[in-house]
């Protein structure tokens, strides 16, 4: 049984939302403050962290920054609508995914179950490593290497260069880069990929402003240049 750890300071939503979450076959652990999911994600091994952003205490946004340094917990991240800001940094800081409130909680289970798919299949693949453009993607430790310089990734980061990675050259759209981070059909605002190649081009890229290894095709999307 997975395991999750649901973050909300309305008491409604927090407990609709466990309800609904423990009707689907899941584990949950709740928490209505930031301080207090810091402590549970400290002493409890979960396997998805549902995080809102606006919280008492500490913030979603610092609590997900403090999560990501501290381990690779997936992290689903609670915004209001209009906090486009907040989603942005959110993905920044490292979070999976975002779900913008109002929501349905079929569209919630659907981005969890995809998050846990996708966990076990990168358990799965035999493939140990990758290596092209400069790059050394080791699969089993989830480390990438630039120009023999171990990087920090994300694990969306991280998925992303390995598709990118497994077909270099091959064009990818927004719309098949965000299926394949998140398999499932609420691929969300396709602008979250953008975020998503902007921040992995900081970290893989000699010169983020002008990328030689993921080359962004007008319109249509990106692909890994392999003689970068």
């Amino acid at each position: 049984m997975s395991r999750l750890l649901v973050v909300d300071d309305e008491p409604d939503i927090l407990d609709t939302l466990a309800y609904s979450l423990r009707r689907e076959g899941f584990e949950v652990t709740t928490a209505s403050d930031g301080r207090t999911a810091l402590d549970r994600a400290r002493t409890t091994k979960f396997d998805v962290v549902v995080l809102d952003v606006m919280l008492p205490s500490i913030s979603g946004l610092d609590v997900c920054r403090t999560l990501r340094s501290e381990s690779d917990v997936p992290i689903v991240l609670l915004t209001a609508r209009d906090a486009e800001v907040d989603r942005v940094l959110g993905l920044e800081l490292g979070a999976d995914d975002y779900v913008t409130k109002p929501f349905s909680t079929a569209e919630l289970v659907s981005r969890v179950r995809a998050i846990l798919r996708r966990r076990e299949l990168d358990r799965t693949r035999t493939t140990s490593a990758l290596a092209v453009a400069g790059l050394v993607i080791d699969l089993d430790r989830h480390e990438v290497t630039v120009d023999g310089r171990v990087v920090r990734l994300t694990p969306s980061e991280f998925r992303l260069l390995r598709l990118l990675a497994e077909e270099p050259g091959r064009v990818f759209t927004r719309e098949q880069i965000m299926e394949h981070l998140w398999r499932t059909p609420y691929v969300g605002d396709t602008r979250a990929c953008d975020t998503h190649v902007s921040n992995l081009r900081r970290k893989i890229e000699r010169d983020p402003l002008h990328p030689t290894r993921i080359e962004t095709v007008r319109e249509v999307g990106y692909r890994l240049v392999a003689t970068a």
